[in-house]
């Protein structure tokens, strides 16, 4: 398997403009952090794999996003990780180079991700909710726009019962058409990033 995978370079070049130095600046650390890391394409996203899946980089519209796989299971003395989010937001919104931590942070934060798996340590399974709501179906208008973004998709699948519940409701109990499609776009954008419903107040 190559270091380098064309398609990487493909997804930034059809990124939007903005984003380009700063996909171009986190795969450069990236393989600055480790020669053993290479690059593939998951959910239609560029991501760097060794012994796993170890981190990832996402363009949207307005901003970037780039995240730990194991981000819930690292360590985080610089304070800069979403621990809500395991997957493309463990960063938060990136708009400009500048919101990024500065270069030897994010090195390290890298270097101890790829540790994770070296290791083999093992996020622990989410435990099966039970309860009269199990079988709740999403929306269809909700899962047809899930289903043009793989990433949110996969984000949402791995929400607990009770966090799909809380976007479904949201969306649910919106009164008139716009407001249901302002949040409905508002909600594929926080799940891309990993978010739950309710991540401003935890």
């Amino acid at each position: 398997m190559e270091k380098f995978d064309k398609r990487v370079d493909q997804y930034i070049a059809k990124s939007a403009e903005f984003s380009q130095p700063i996909l171009i600046h986190l795969r450069d650390l990236v393989h600055k952090a480790s020669a053993d890391l290479k690059e593939t394409m998951k959910w239609s996203s560029p991501f760097f794999d060794y012994e796993g899946p170890v981190c990832q980089m996402a363009a949207f519209k307005q901003h970037c996003a780039f995240g730990f796989w194991k981000s819930a299971l690292m360590d985080d003395p610089h304070q800069i990780l979403n621990q809500q989010a395991d997957t493309a937001g463990s960063l938060g919104r990136l708009m400009n180079l500048s919101d990024l931590p500065d270069d030897e942070i994010l090195i390290q934060y890298i270097q101890q991700a790829i540790s994770l798996n070296v290791n083999g340590i093992k996020a622990s399974p989410r435990p099966k909710v039970k309860n009269e709501h199990e079988t709740m179906e999403t929306p269809a208008y909700f899962q047809d726009r899930l289903n043009e973004s793989p990433l949110s998709k996969a984000n949402f699948e791995k929400f607990s019962l009770s966090q799909k519940k809380e976007y479904i409701t949201w969306l649910e109990e919106a009164k008139t058409e716009v407001t249901r499609n302002r949040r409905l776009e508002t909600a594929l954008e926080w799940i891309s990033e990993g978010k739950i419903r309710n991540w401003k107040y935890t």
